[in-house]
């Protein structure tokens, strides 16, 4: 799944909010990646609530129309009290210019076709174009509107989402003091798996392709180390970054004692079926047979004769708890929730525990991003971990904001605390996985550990 930029410049976005109360747009639908085509159009943005058509022309305009309703292919013409068109003009300054409907209800035909407004029908015959008809529900000077140049270089869809308020209570007690942090760096540092012979947690990080997997290493390992790391390879990719099966452990300082918790990444998950992370390979991961650094070969099964394929191992080297990782500001395709179900399954028929980080929450909503300690009084993100939960199948106690480091040259307080209340939650995730294994399992490991197997 990779991650689709909008056209949008930060001036022409802050005119575009400036329009409405207080919301973010997130981006649905983009042409040059989705095709213009109406069915693209109807796959991506039917059903999404309040959305906002962005148009490009080679003179510079960017204008479109904004709804309140769904797109549905009903057939129906939809009234909308709320509905307008708008223009920012070709960017030289203009103030964003307002077009209400004529009798103040027209909205749109929600037909099978693209978008259609009256005055201006986006993706005629599924073509890079749009029809100008000012007088039709709308009324406004085509100069004005989109300077009569009606052939479109870029037509985006963005989702308008009310970022709501402060809740009146958080929905998380967080205590944000560095006393509090240096509690959890120590209880981290002088944790031990409740199991003999198991010395170090290992915990798996799945997730889609830029969901911030590698990144959210790197981040741990700048709290450990005090200073700002890149080991796990991190980046913005159509494809998955991570191509190889990595074991990091995490140091106290540089040279300092490896911490009981070892992050382990593998290939990000693609939408395309043959491609990202294969979910059948995840029984071999779980069980530690894969070593570190096994290449992973996109689309094709584990080979069991490949270099780093182990056909035994101990409960030391399996997977103790799996931690889902999502981007707070991308919506979830239904190729990836199919995935996930699958993923799921699997990972409750081992009896795994499992976890899911909502990253890049600052990102997501702008009173995080003013104070990251905002992030338990956000409605927003309240109302995004509530839909992560359902979609996902993960109870909402198991969902966690978090913040990686991206572009940050210094720690800062708060995004260590939220990281590091992560991991403790992960170590806690991971004694009951050993809690829930048999007896006879964990004497075999203690006698094979003896024997220095």
């Amino acid at each position: 799944m990779s991650v689709v930029k909008s056209s949008l410049s930060s001036d022409q976005e802050k005119k575009l909010l400036s329009l409405f109360g207080r919301v973010r747009l997130h981006l649905l639908y983009k042409a040059s990646v989705h095709g213009y085509a109406s069915a693209s159009f109807h796959h991506r943005c039917d059903k999404q609530g309040p959305t906002l058509l962005a148009a490009y022309n080679e003179s510079g305009y960017v204008f479109g129309a904004y709804t309140a309703k769904d797109y549905s292919q009903s057939g129906d013409l939809v009234s909308d009290g709320e509905a307008f068109l708008y223009s920012l003009g070709n960017g030289k300054g203009n103030a964003p210019r307002r077009v209400a409907s004529d009798d103040g209800k027209y909205g749109f035909t929600d037909g099978a076709a693209g978008p259609d407004f009256g005055a201006l029908k986006f993706l005629e015959q599924d073509a890079a174009t749009v029809a100008s008809n000012p007088g039709t529900g709308f009324t406004f000077k085509p100069v004005d509107m989109h300077g009569d140049d009606l052939a479109l270089t870029e037509l985006e869809v963005y989702r308008v989402e009310d970022i709501g308020g402060f809740l009146a209570k958080p929905w998380r007690a967080t205590d944000w003091t560095f006393k509090r942090k240096q509690e959890l760096m120590k209880k981290i540092q002088e944790y031990q798996p409740e199991l003999s012979g198991v010395t170090q947690a290992r915990v798996l990080l799945v997730g889609p392709v830029g969901a911030g997997k590698s990144s959210f290493f790197n981040s741990i390992n700048s709290v450990f180390r005090g200073h700002m790391t890149s080991q796990a390879i991190s980046g913005v990719c159509g494809k998955s970054v991570t191509t190889q099966f990595r074991s990091f452990p995490i140091k106290a300082g540089k040279g300092g004692k490896k911490l009981p918790l070892v992050l382990c990444d593998t290939m990000g998950l693609e939408s395309q079926p043959e491609a990202g992370l294969n979910v059948d390979d995840l029984y071999n991961i779980y069980k530690g047979r894969i070593a570190d650094r096994y290449q992973f070969s996109p689309g094709t099964p584990l080979q069991e004769d490949a270099p780093g394929f182990r056909k035994t191992s101990t409960l030391g080297e399996q997977i103790h708890c799996v931690v889902y990782v999502f981007d707070t500001c991308q919506l979830l395709c239904d190729e990836i929730i199919e995935k996930m179900a699958a993923i799921r399954k699997r990972t409750n028929l081992m009896n795994i525990p499992q976890l899911l980080l909502m990253a890049k929450v600052d990102e997501a909503c702008p009173l995080v991003k003013e104070n990251l300690s905002n992030v338990y009084h956000s409605e927003y993100i309240y109302k995004k971990a509530q839909q992560l939960s359902t979609a996902l199948g993960i109870p909402l106690c198991c969902v966690l904001p978090v913040k990686n480091y991206s572009e940050e040259l210094e720690l800062e307080l708060s995004t260590d605390l939220l990281l590091l209340n992560s991991v403790q939650q992960m170590l806690h995730y991971a004694d009951g996985f050993f809690e829930n294994q048999p007896e006879s399992e964990n004497d075999t490991e203690q006698e094979m550990t003896k024997n220095g197997n």
